[in-house]
């Protein structure tokens, strides 16, 4: 395995570990997980189109309360310091609303590594699956 070979593959486990305590911050209930992984100027784009910065997503999960949550097929593809995560997910939740919802999506995430080394998410866009 050649030494860019090497990198990429250690760059898709990091990036696989930080995919995972998103994860773990939905099934917990417990976004103090997922602020550190979001880039200052993060942009999500939800299943609904609606656009939201890093300070308004945090305060969503906040207010959403996760029965279950997991990813199906997720895959990373390394660009230098950008990765690309694209999933499926599968998850019921009620949301901030109040409203109980289930969900499947399929979701892409943009990793950048930052100039002090740590990987952060840049952007997420979500697309509905059927149900």
């Amino acid at each position: 395995m050649s030494h860019a070979d090497q990198a990429s593959s250690a760059t898709e486990k990091a990036i696989l570990a930080l995919e995972n305590q998103w994860i773990q911050s939905q099934k917990t209930n417990n976004p103090s997980l997922l602020a550190p992984l979001l880039a200052d100027k993060f942009i999500f784009t939800n299943t609904e189109g609606k656009v939201f910065n890093k300070a308004e997503t945090l305060a969503v999960e906040k207010a959403t309360k996760y029965a279950s949550s997991e990813y199906v097929d997720l895959k990373v593809t390394v660009f230098g310091d950008t990765a690309i995560a694209a999933s499926a997910w599968k998850g019921q939740y009620t949301d901030e609303t109040g409203k109980a919802v289930t969900s499947h999506a399929r979701y892409t995430d943009t990793w950048v590594k930052m100039p002090d080394g740590k990987w952060q998410c840049v952007a997420s866009h979500g697309s509905d699956m059927e149900n």
